[in-house]
């Protein structure tokens, strides 16, 4: 019976392991050994093994550096703030005041949207020429000159005004799953706090935060690896210009594949991003929700 039921097992697992060999394994595999040649593109079948020239050439561009840095600033900033609203927008939600439902349906509008609308969308609102963003600003009298901010064009705030599209697109599923998670937590510990005597930062501390360590954690690696690989927003908005103020490392093995016709570089770039992601993550699960913290 027990052999039965462990073919029964295996046989529904069977897709899944399929789908993972043929979209991830298999892809990955011929990802390490293009970052190992040289490549022409005129003639596919002519190649040069370099064996791990092109990782060595990754680390030490100075262009490959600066979009990683460009990618940390990107994932530190848009999801730092991604998180605390959406934790504040959660906690006001899960009071269910009178017309919550109403708000939280709203508030989730941007997730209806595909990225590069929502690039296009914020393209328009940023345009230094026409963009409702100076004109608020200037109507306000925080801007003297409503073309003041060249939001797109100036090297100064490029990489914030990708940063800010993503915030308003993805904030609104940091709040959702921060909002489910809360409304997770059973009410009989709230109870036992009133009862101790507990306000409310206390609650909060105490109660509201370590019950949503384990969803928290889970959000925010989705969202690093998200924010990390970002490309639509980007492209739309800046392409990584100008200069390379706003590149990420999307854009950049982009256009080194595309533009440049570097197979072999953009490969082991790609292989290095997927080895950071992995390490970034696995860092994270760890620190934020290891079994001595749990059971602390």
């Amino acid at each position: 019976m027990k052999l039965k039921n462990g073919m029964l097992a295996s046989f529904f697992f069977l897709p899944a392991a399929v789908f993972l060999i043929v979209f991830f394994v298999y892809p990955v595999f011929l990802l390490i050994k293009d970052s190992l040649f040289t490549y022409d593109l005129y003639d596919p079948s002519v190649k040069e093994f370099v064996g791990i020239a092109h990782y060595i050439d990754a680390l030490t561009s100075e262009r490959f550096l600066e979009s990683a840095f460009n990618t940390v600033i990107y994932i530190v900033v848009a999801v730092g703030f991604e998180f605390t609203i959406g934790l504040i927008l959660a906690l006001l939600l899960s009071t269910g005041f009178k017309g919550s439902q109403f708000i939280r349906t709203l508030l989730l509008s941007p997730l209806m949207l595909a990225p590069l609308v929502s690039g296009l969308i914020w393209k328009f609102m940023l345009n230094d020429q026409f963009g409702v963003i100076n004109w608020g600003l200037y109507k306000l009298g925080i801007l003297s000159d409503p073309h003041q901010i060249l939001w797109l064009s100036d090297s100064k705030f490029s990489l914030f005004s990708t940063i800010i599209a993503d915030i308003w697109l993805t904030t609104p599923f940091m709040m959702l799953v921060l909002l489910a998670g809360i409304q997770g937590i059973p009410k009989s510990l709230y109870e036992s706090s009133q009862i101790d005597g507990a306000n409310k930062w206390q609650t909060f501390r105490y109660i509201t935060m370590p019950s949503l360590v384990p969803v928290a954690t889970v959000a925010l690696v989705i969202r690093i690896i998200d924010a990390a690989r970002t490309f639509d927003i980007v492209w739309v908005l800046t392409q990584g210009g100008p200069g390379f103020s706003s590149e990420v490392l999307s854009t950049y093995m982009y256009k080194t594949l595309t533009r440049y016709g570097y197979v072999g570089e953009s490969s082991a770039m790609a292989v290095i991003f997927i080895i950071l992601l992995l390490a970034l993550s696995s860092f994270f699960i760890k620190r934020m929700w290891s079994p001595s913290k749990k059971h602390a």
